[in-house]
């Protein structure tokens, strides 16, 4: 059986409820409260039921109170490894995006997630996969939609003449 993991000396359960009652952050108020029943002199596991979380999970709040005091009991959200490409590098493609490919230099007609992903690597020198491409198009808020591509030998008077046109009213027969 594990040994018991002393508390800090400078809190007391009166102390720690007190600040549960003033704590706006849910989860920090739990894990007070389940800290408060350790001083009162609960078993670690009904300690750790009062919170809401298993005997091993309150032994980890144990030691970030420890080490920082009620301010340890707050989440930590992990931001994440740093971004691959600078903010010059994502301006450069969203210029890209927005201007569309060329036909002759880029061979498509339209960008897709694999051919943005095939220019980040030539231009940039930075491989993602193909849903990283899209997640970084959202983030600089581009919508999946895309217009229909034109042949590029189209041509618009031809266009014109092939419409169907009628009169707006048909004679009654």
């Amino acid at each position: 059986m594990p040994a018991a993991l002393p508390l800090r000396s400078d809190f007391d359960s009166k102390t720690l409820r007190n600040l549960a009652r003033r704590c706006e952050n849910s989860n920090q108020s739990r894990r007070l409260l389940s800290l408060a029943a350790v001083y009162d002199g609960m078993s670690g596991g009904d300690a750790a039921r009062i919170g809401g979380m298993d005997r091993q999970t309150l032994r980890h709040w144990v030691h970030r109170f420890n080490a920082d005091g009620p301010e340890g009991l707050f989440d930590r959200w992990y931001a994440g490894p740093p971004r691959r490409l600078s903010d010059d590098q994502l301006r450069e493609l969203a210029g890209i995006v927005e201007t569309g490919p060329d036909v002759h230099t880029d061979g498509v007609v339209r960008w897709r997630r694999v051919d943005l992903q095939a220019v980040i690597k030539d231009r940039f020198g930075v491989e993602y996969g193909a849903r990283w491409v899209s997640q970084i198009l959202h983030d600089m808020s581009f919508s999946h939609m895309s217009a229909r591509p034109q042949h590029p030998k189209q041509d618009a008077k031809v266009i014109a003449a092939y419409k169907k046109t009628s009169p707006a009213h048909l004679p009654r027969t």
